[in-house]
């Protein structure tokens, strides 16, 4: 037993070997709404700086209060980090002279990337007045800005089915978007199951896996009720009876978000979009046994 037992630690340390150095790293964050989030959020930021993310994003919620603190801390970022920031921006709440207006005002300030996106809609409102493909297309108008966009494995859960989520996806390409990042998902299957459908659709853009590292399995399953993520049993299993035992809900928040990785890794995926929710232990822990570390960047 300990023979076998050996014989697949060495399998995985050499599974792990074989990622090293082959995958890039983004890294989401989202605006404090307190001092304390604040602290929370920059000490997240330098201890993951010198991982050397390919670049770090910052979401963005409905009104102009949430806007402005996601440009205070893409600002911030900016002039204090070497970090290349993508800023989220949203469409539903603003007007096309407020989104230019934005957009010159990034650009100004040297933030050369944007995640486009089209927004939640206000309760009181059924159709949107610009949708995603409309913000790429005014974006690239204003500047030539890189533009990420949102693809949805499990289908947008205001599309009318996966193919007009799909046909949808492709427009926002055509419009001028570089790369498009998935909503979070367990099931590899079904992220490699949408890159067949997008290649075969003729979008030949990135399709970048989310991966969320869950810390919190209540939090998850409403996260994933709004999003239309299905959460298997297997991912039941696994936190059940650990509601109040945090230390191993880590662990296996972090084994779970490294199997993704390493499956996908196979699949020839070689950058991964890891959605922090502001707290950096977990996200850096996967990411140090997947090879990527600050010495591996440094001269």
């Amino acid at each position: 037993m300990a023979f076998h037992h050996a014989q697949q630690l060495e399998s995985i340390n050499n599974n792990l070997l074989d990622i090293k150095g082959k995958i890039d790293v983004s890294f989401e964050f989202f605006p404090p709404n307190s001092a304390e989030m604040e602290t929370t959020l920059w000490n997240s930021i330098e201890r993951l700086t010198p991982l050397n993310p390919k670049f770090v994003s910052v979401t963005y919620g409905a009104g102009s209060g949430t806007r402005d603190r996601t440009h205070d801390v893409i600002k911030r970022i900016q002039k204090e980090t070497n970090l290349a920031t993508a800023a989220h921006l949203t469409c539903i709440d603003a007007n096309e002279d407020e989104l230019k207006a934005i957009a010159k005002d990034y650009w100004d300030h040297g933030v050369r990337h944007i995640v486009a996106l089209r927004g939640d809609l206000p309760d009181n409102s059924t159709v949107p007045h610009m949708y995603a493909t409309d913000l790429v297309k005014l974006l690239k108008k204003e500047n030539d800005f890189e533009i990420s966009v949102a693809a949805y494995p499990e289908v947008h859960p205001d599309a009318r089915n996966a193919q007009a989520d799909l046909i949808n996806l492709k427009r926002k390409i055509d419009a001028g978007a570089t790369r498009a990042i998935t909503q979070f998902f367990f099931d590899v299957e079904t992220y490699l199951r949408f890159r067949d459908r997008c290649v075969a659709a003729g979008i030949e853009a990135e399709i970048v896996p989310g991966i969320l590292p869950v810390t919190n399995f209540k939090t998850l399953k409403r996260f994933a009720g709004l999003t239309n993520v299905n959460v298997p049993n297997w991912l039941h299993n696994s936190f059940d009876g650990l509601d109040n035992d945090p230390t191993t809900r880590n662990l296996v928040g972090a084994s779970v978000a490294m199997d993704q990785v390493k499956v996908l890794s196979k699949e020839g995926v070689k950058d991964f979009h890891f959605y922090t929710l502001n707290r950096s232990e977990l996200t850096y822990a996967i990411c140090h046994l997947l090879g990527v570390r600050a010495q591996d960047n440094q001269g």
